[in-house]
């Protein structure tokens, strides 16, 4: 609606995705939980400002990726035990997603990526003693599992921010 460039569409929607990406990785390292809420409201980004920035037909068949994703998802938190709150971020996050093929070979790389940095960075983050000490009712600092979250919202705010850096 807006005719803006790819990049320029990507830098709109950055900025919605960061406030809400925030809660995310709060919400994860406190509670090792993504609130329903910031899912429906990163749902609501993609649904109100990507009609504007987007094109109607990119912007409509990218709602194809939420479903999908939510699938592999639920298949993915039966077999394997991931966290339905991760799920449902992913599904939400998807539509933000080209399906571009080599976008989705950047998504991959960018998830692999961010999953290192996240798991190095929360690992020896909770192994210092002051870090701890600032945040002891940090659940994911006790927890056997790792708070995806922080991987999904590296990804997509890292997918994002290259878009809209692109020329």
């Amino acid at each position: 609606m807006l005719d803006l460039s790819p990049p320029e569409a990507a830098s709109v929607l950055l900025k919605f995705c960061i406030p809400i990406c925030a809660w995310v990785i709060y919400t994860d390292l406190k509670y090792m939980k993504i609130r329903n809420l910031a899912v429906m409201a990163l749902i609501a980004v993609f649904a109100v400002v990507g009609l504007f920035v987007l094109p109607l037909e990119v912007w409509a068949w990218r709602w194809v990726n939420l479903p999908v994703v939510l699938g592999i998802g639920l298949l993915l938190n039966m077999a394997a035990g991931v966290g339905m709150g991760d799920v449902k971020f992913a599904a939400a996050a998807a539509p933000f997603f080209s399906t571009n093929p080599n976008h989705i070979w950047l998504m991959i790389l960018l998830l692999q990526a961010c999953l290192i940095a996240a798991f190095i960075t929360h690992r020896g983050a909770r192994a210092i003693p002051a870090v701890r000490a600032a945040t002891p009712d940090w659940v994911s600092w006790g927890h056997h599992k790792f708070p995806f979250g922080l991987v999904l919202v590296g990804t997509l705010i890292g997918y994002l921010g290259m878009l809209s850096r692109a020329t």
